[in-house]
């Protein structure tokens, strides 16, 4: 096991032996808040099906939209890194901001003053009751890094992210890095 204690920003990588979780199963998670009162975050590199425009018809955004965790999944949130353009945003670290005024998002997206390195959607978000993740912690559920990709990550994350960092992490992680998502297909 490899970890630090979490801060708000850090990353959370699934550790290899929570497969069979259906929300958590390789995934990279950035950690939007973390504090006494609980931790929020978001599957950074798990793309749905669907595209802002699926889901809000009036724009014409074709951005794709991440599953941001199993918590609210009927619900739209967004990380972003122009909080100079987007009001009312909550830096996280590192030049990554969280939410924001949606209305100036959407005109945003209307003008096309917005790209996807600029801005991420996701359904739901990742969410832990106070001392939850310390437990999933002590359990290795998790390996906590810092995000050394800093405002970069937003377009680091893609479906082969847990497996880069997985190769990172070497050591016993590579074995994983190259085992199949379910080990029952060997």
């Amino acid at each position: 096991m490899i970890t630090i204690k979490p801060k708000k920003g850090d990353l959370l990588i699934a550790e290899p032996s929570i497969i069979g979780d259906l929300s958590f199963n390789r995934s990279v998670i950035l950690l939007a808040d973390y504090n006494s009162m609980g931790s929020i975050g978001f599957i950074l590199n798990k793309p749905l099906d669907y595209t802002l425009h699926d889901l809000i018809p009036e724009t014409k955004a074709n951005f794709k939209v991440f599953n941001g965790g199993p918590v609210e999944q009927d619900n739209l949130y967004f990380i972003h890194q122009v909080p100079d353009l987007i009001p009312d945003s909550i830096e996280i670290s590192l030049g990554i901001f969280w939410g924001g005024n949606f209305e100036v998002v959407l005109q945003l997206l209307e003008e096309d003053k917005l790209s996807s390195s600029d801005i991420r959607f996701f359904l739901g978000y990742s969410g832990w009751d106070p001392q939850q993740l310390e437990n999933e912690l002590l359990s290795n559920s998790w390996i906590v890094t810092k995000n050394i990709y800093k405002k970069e990550l937003m377009e680091k994350c893609c479906d082969s992210f847990w497996k880069e960092k997985m190769l990172e992490l070497g050591g016993n992680y590579l074995l994983w890095s190259n085992a199949p998502e379910d080990p029952s297909y060997n």
